[in-house]
C-alpha cells in the first residue's frame, strides 16, 4: 500500500478515536513497525506488510499510550524505555530538569536527589548533563523501579554518571538519613492529580495510580515531601517540585507555610501553564 494513503487513512482513524497528534502518531507507529526512522517514511513507496502496522493502530485507536506501543520516551537528549507499570515522562517535565541543571552547572560535584523517579527521566538528565553530579533516584512502586533500573543501567553502559537508584518512599522520615544537611537540590514530579479529577483515557488506564493521585487536593503526597526536603537540604540547597496547572498558587503557598523555605516562585511551562515550584532552604535548627 502506498504509505502516504496508509498514514491519511490512519490519522482520520486516530483523530476520530480522540487522538491529539493523529498524523505524528500514525507516523511514529508506522515507523516503530517497519522499523525505520520516521523520516525515513517520505522515501518509500510502498508498505508491503502492513499487519504489525494495523495492530499497533488499533491499540492506539483504544487510547493505549504511544509510547507503551513504541516502548520509548523521549525526555531531552534521551530515549527512555517505559512500558505498563511507569509514569510516561511528559515534555513539559523537561523544564524543571532544565532548572536544576542551570542551577547545578557551576557546582562540581552537587548532590541531587530525584523524589519519585518513576522511569528515571529526571535523574538521568541530570547525570547525563552534569557528569560531575552525584544524583540518588528514589521510587516506591515496585513495577516503576524495574523501569528505573532499567533506564538507568543503560545509560550507565552508555557512559553517563551512574546514579543510585533507591526503592523508597519520598514521605518515610528515615528515607536517606545518611544525606540529612548535605544535599545541593531536591527535585520532584510527585503525584499531584486531585482525587475528583479526570484525566484522558491513556493516563487514567494506563499510567500507575501510585504516580498520579495527591488526595483530595493534590497535595497531600507533597506535604510529606516538604519535611524530607527541608530535612535533606544543605542551608541554602534548593527544591523543585512540579505541580498541576490549577495549583500555581496553592503548592507555592504550602511551601511558604512549612516555614523552612524562602524564595518561594512559580514558573510557567511553555505554554504559559503554571507548573513548577521553586524554593531556597533556610538555616534551621536540627
Amino acid at each position: 500500500m502506498n504509505p502516504r494513503t496508509l498514514l491519511t487513512g490512519a490519522a482520520a482513524r486516530l483523530a476520530a478515536a480522540g487522538v491529539e497528534s493523529p498524523r505524528v502518531d500514525a507516523e511514529l507507529l508506522l515507523a516503530h513497525a517497519l522499523g525505520v526512522p520516521r523520516a525515513r517514511l517520505i522515501t518509500l513507496d510502498d508498505v508491503a506488510d502492513t499487519a504489525r502496522f494495523e495492530s499497533l493502530l488499533e491499540q492506539r485507536v483504544a487510547r493505549v499510550p504511544l509510547q507503551h506501543l513504541t516502548g520509548r520516551a523521549a525526555f531531552r537528549h534521551l530515549e527512555l524505555s517505559v512500558g505498563p507499570g511507569v509514569f510516561v515522562p511528559r515534555p513539559e517535565t523537561e523544564q524543571i530538569a532544565g532548572w536544576v541543571l542551570d542551577r547545578v552547572a557551576d557546582l562540581a560535584t552537587p548532590v541531587v536527589v530525584d523524589l519519585g523517579t518513576g522511569s528515571g527521566a529526571i535523574a538521568l538528565a541530570v547525570a547525563g548533563e552534569h557528569p560531575g553530579a552525584q544524583v540518588t533516584a528514589v521510587e516506591r512502586d515496585a513495577d516503576a523501579i524495574a523501569w528505573t533500573r532499567l533506564n538507568a543501567d543503560a545509560r550507565a553502559a552508555a557512559g553517563d554518571t551512574p546514579v543510585t537508584v533507591l526503592a523508597g518512599d519520598m514521605t518515610d522520615p528515615q528515607l536517606l538519613r545518611d544525606l540529612d544537611g548535605t544535599v545541593d537540590v531536591v527535585v520532584s514530579n510527585p503525584p499531584y492529580v486531585p482525587d475528583d479529577a479526570r484525566l484522558p483515557r491513556e493516563v487514567a488506564d494506563h499510567d500507575p495510580p501510585l504516580a498520579l493521585w495527591g488526595g483530595p487536593d493534590g497535595l497531600d503526597v507533597v506535604r510529606g515531601l516538604l519535611h524530607t526536603a527541608a530535612r535533606l537540604l544543605r542551608p541554602g540547597g534548593l527544591l523543585a517540585i512540579e505541580h498541576a496547572d490549577a495549583q500555581g498558587t496553592s503548592l507555592p503557598a504550602l511551601v511558604r507555610s512549612h516555614g523552612g523555605f524562602t524564595d518561594v516562585a512559580d514558573h510557567p511551562d511553555l505554554a504559559g501553564r503554571p507548573r513548577y515550584t521553586t524554593a531556597q532552604s533556610q538555616k534551621r535548627d536540627s
